[in-house]
């Protein structure tokens, strides 16, 4: 068991943002949150990463040395160049630097390596990120809307990034793209308006099952 989410409850500014959350996660599934915008993906996602506490409840997941996050909005410092910002962020994590080269390779970024990030595609500067996630060999990886902005050629090579890496870790990642859970996960959970609609393996009719749970009646 990788992830274990016990009755989880957020309130942030007076509205209740997640309700009465549980999932059981385990090793080695890549775990898509699919949901309408406001439906508590990232705020489940920020908790499990300690950035905010839960309301109520409890959670389980390994140690924070062992977690990797990559936020909606990639933060980088785009004046650095590649290696040397993942030689930094090594040595603030205490992390030796030879597992810089390491993650280097692992995401493809050889070619851009020498380049500054503010010179990079959208796409390189995706791997930039996955790969300071990467840098402390997580068990979990967790990617709040991996694959935003990305175009076709991109999503193919970042989508085909985060299936190799799902083979020897666990992975939760949000997205609003129905397809993104098809192309790239094992299981799909949706929520909408903080709740669990549906939790499934089956993700042959994952847009039909997507309408159903979260069309609203006007």
């Amino acid at each position: 068991m990788a992830v274990q989410i016990n009755h989880i409850s957020k309130t942030l500014g007076g509205q209740e943002v997640l309700h009465d959350i549980c999932l059981t996660i385990g090793d080695h599934e890549v775990v898509g949150l699919l949901g309408p915008n406001g439906a508590g993906k990232s705020t489940l996602m920020k908790i499990l990463v300690g950035l905010h506490s839960p309301t109520s409840g409890t959670f389980t997941v390994p140690t924070k040395a062992q977690i990797g996050y990559l936020p909606e909005q990639n933060p980088l410092y785009e004046e650095m160049y590649v290696r040397e910002y993942l030689l930094f962020m090594a040595r603030i994590s205490g992390v030796d630097k030879s597992r810089v080269e390491e993650v280097i390779a692992e995401t493809g970024l050889q070619p851009e390596a020498h380049k500054k990030i503010g010179q990079l595609s959208k796409g390189y500067r995706q791997r930039v990120g996955l790969s300071q996630a990467l840098l402390q060999d997580p068990q979990l990886l967790i990617l709040d809307e991996p694959t935003t902005g990305l175009d076709p050629n991109q999503l193919d090579e970042i989508r085909a990034l985060i299936r190799r890496l799902g083979q020897d870790r666990t992975i939760i990642l949000s997205t609003h793209i129905l397809q993104e859970v098809q192309k790239m996960c094992s299981r799909v959970v949706i929520l909408d308006h903080g709740r669990i609609k549906a939790d499934t393996h089956q993700l042959q009719n994952i847009e039909e099952l997507f309408r159903k749970q979260t069309k609203h009646v006007v």
